[in-house]
């Protein structure tokens, strides 16, 4: 009896120990905060979502330049006949961590149709880190990074921000934090525009 009592006490102990482990990992590595909050937009707790009334809620000063990876400077007055799907991110955040697989999914999806543009526009202070988080994670998407001001109605510093233009360059989504955003009903509300 006393060898019973002995091993559901170290059985407990042992998953205590685990069990704190587990906690002081997620609190510690961005890696660990990012898998915990991947497994909530898996169970589809932080879903995207374009609102039909939502172009009136949002300025029409939507134009900012943005450069790419080969120094390239672009504006998004030029993006105008398409939906641009834009994404401000950093290698560091959490939330910006357990979102990409999502917008990996959706950008592979919709890569090949020429009515969309993704812009992942990257605000790590060091790009090379944000290249290495994006090879090791084997992301297919492009970087950008903002070339200039960003008008504070796209992008007033959170991190994530997601950001949908419209063709006629009109933000129709604004979505601070972090979403799940290859569900098919997301999609078929990106296609409808």
């Amino acid at each position: 009896m006393a060898f019973i009592n002995f091993n559901k006490r170290l059985i407990k102990k042992v998953l205590n120990y685990l069990l704190i482990a587990f906690l002081i990992f997620i609190i510690v590595s961005p890696n660990g905060k990012a898998w915990v909050l991947r497994q909530f937009i898996s169970v589809g707790l932080f879903k995207a979502e374009i609102k039909k009334d939502a172009v009136k809620d949002y300025p029409n000063n939507s134009s900012f330049s943005f450069t790419d990876t080969k120094g390239n400077i672009n504006n998004i007055s030029m993006l105008r006949g398409k939906v641009v799907f834009i994404n401000f991110w950093a290698s560091w955040c959490p939330p910006c961590r357990a979102e990409m697989p999502s917008i990996n999914d959706l950008y592979k999806k919709l890569q090949s149709d020429t009515n969309f543009v993704f812009l992942s526009i990257n605000e790590d202070d060091d790009k090379s880190k944000a290249n290495s988080y994006l090879e090791n994670n084997d992301f297919s998407f492009p970087i950008f990074y903002a070339s200039g001001n960003v008008p504070g109605e796209i992008f007033a510093g959170t991190l994530p921000t997601t950001i949908v233009l419209s063709k006629q360059g009109r933000i129709v989504l604004k979505h601070e934090g972090l979403a799940g955003y290859n569900t098919d009903s997301f999609i078929r509300q990106l296609k409808g525009l």
